[in-house]
C-alpha cells in the first residue's frame, strides 16, 4: 500500500469517525474494504467425518505468508464475530487462493460451525500472517535434512512446508511423521502418499487408534539437521525431550490452549465484567473461558497468548499469567484474557 493511500485512508477514517470506513463499505459488499483483509470461500470439501477443507480468495490487502505461519480467520456466528488462528496448508510459492483444513473439536465453537455450515461464497475475515514456525534459510539454501512431525490438525503447517520445499525443487531429505486416529481421519493421506514417491521425501503414518505407537525414540533414529513439530501437547513434549537429549534444534507450534489451574491452588473471589455488568464467582479458569461461560463473546484468536487479539483492560485486582506464573495487579492495564487467570476479585472491561 502506497504512502499516499495510507494518508488518504487516515483522512477518510477521521471523517467517518466513530466508525471505520470498512464498516460502511461492508454494507455494500463485504469483500470491498479499505484496510481490512477479507476472503471469499471458493471451494469446500469434507474429506473426513471431523474436518472441513476450504480455499479462500483473499482481497488485495493480503501480502502473503511463509510456510508454517498462521492467519487469524474470523466468521460471524449468531451475529457475533468469532476469531481463531489456522495455518494455511498451501505452498508459500502457490499464490492465489489459501487452503485451510479445520478439525471440528468437541468443544470448538468455531471449528464445529465451519465443519457444519461453511459454504462456497461465504466471506471470512483474515489478518496478516504471523508466527515464527517457519523454514530456515532461503530457497536453494535450506538444511540438508529436515524432519517434520505432526499430530491431527497439526498437519496443515507441515504440509505447507513440504509443498513449499517441493515447489522450490529442494533436493535434501524431507522426512514426515504424522500421527492421527486412523486412516479415515487423515484428510491428506492420498497427497502425502504421492509426495512420498519423490526420491527425497519419506512419509510415515502412525494411527493411534489402530494399534499405532505414540512418539518415541524408535520413530526418530535420525533426527535430521532440524526438526519441526506441530500437534497436541503430549506429542510436543515427547518431541522436545527427544531433540533436547540429542542436542538438535527443534521448532514447535502449539495449537492446544493452556489449561489454567487456580493461581493459589483454590479459586477465590469474583470476576466482574464492567462493560456488560456481569459478575461471576471465580472458578480458576482463564478470564476468557469464564467470560464465554457467562454468555459474553470477547474477541479472541489463537487462545494461547500468541496473537494478542483478546486484550482487555484489567480495571482492578490481580491476575496470574497461566504460561509464566507471573502475577500483576497494576490497575488499568491491558492484559490477554486467554492466558490470564483471576487471583481473587478482579474487574475486567468486557
Amino acid at each position: 500500500m502506497s504512502r499516499f493511500t495510507r494518508i488518504a485512508g487516515s483522512l477518510v477514517e477521521a471523517v467517518l469517525t466513530p466508525h471505520a470506513v470498512d464498516r460502511y463499505l461492508e454494507l455494500i459488499d463485504p469483500m470491498v474494504t479499505w484496510t481490512d483483509i477479507r476472503g471469499r470461500v471458493t471451494a469446500v470439501s469434507r474429506r473426513t467425518d471431523r474436518t472441513v477443507t476450504f480455499t479462500v480468495a483473499p482481497t488485495r490487502q493480503f501480502e502473503g505468508f511463509e510456510a508454517g505461519q498462521f492467519i487469524q480467520v474470523s466468521v460471524v456466528i449468531d451475529g457475533v464475530r468469532q476469531t481463531r488462528c489456522f495455518s494455511p496448508a498451501s505452498s508459500h510459492h502457490q499464490g492465489g487462493d489459501l487452503e485451510f483444513t479445520v478439525t471440528a473439536d468437541a468443544d470448538g465453537h468455531v471449528s464445529k460451525y465451519l465443519r457444519e455450515h461453511l459454504a462456497v461464497g461465504d466471506v471470512l475475515g483474515l489478518t496478516p500472517a504471523a508466527g515464527t514456525f517457519t523454514l530456515p534459510g532461503t530457497p536453494g539454501n535450506r538444511p540438508a535434512h529436515i524432519r517434520l512431525i505432526s499430530g491431527g490438525s497439526g498437519v496443515t503447517p507441515v504440509l505447507s512446508m513440504v509443498r513449499t520445499l517441493v515447489d522450490e525443487g529442494h533436493d535434501g531429505a524431507v522426512d514426515v511423521l504424522h500421527f492421527c486416529r486412523d486412516s479415515a481421519d487423515n484428510p491428506y493421506r492420498e497427497e502425502l502418499e504421492r509426495l512420498a514417491q519423490l526420491p527425497n521425501v519419506s512419509v510415515t503414518f502412525e494411527y493411534t487408534r489402530a494399534g499405532g505407537r505414540h512418539l518415541g525414540p524408535e520413530h526418530l533414529e535420525d533426527l535430521g539437521d532440524i526438526g519441526f513439530a506441530c500437534g497436541p501437547a503430549p506429542l510436543l513434549e515427547a518431541a522436545k525431550q527427544l531433540y533436547s537429549d540429542a542436542g538438535v534444534e527443534l521448532r514447535i507450534e502449539e495449537f492446544t490452549p493452556p489449561v489454567a489451574a487456580a493461581p493459589s491452588g483454590e479459586a477465590t473471589g469474583t470476576v466482574r465484567f464492567t462493560e456488560s455488568g456481569t459478575q461471576v464467582d471465580n472458578d480458576g479458569r482463564s478470564i476468557l473461558d469464564q467470560a464465554e461461560s457467562s454468555g459474553l463473546f470477547p474477541e479472541s484468536g489463537c487462545r494461547m497468548g500468541i496473537c494478542f487479539s483478546c486484550t482487555a483492560i484489567r480495571k482492578s485486582g490481580c491476575t496470574t499469567n497461566i504460561l509464566t506464573g507471573e502475577s500483576s495487579d497494576e490497575p488499568d492495564q491491558h492484559i490477554q484474557v486467554c492466558i490470564s487467570a483471576p487471583a481473587g476479585d478482579v474487574e475486567i472491561a468486557l
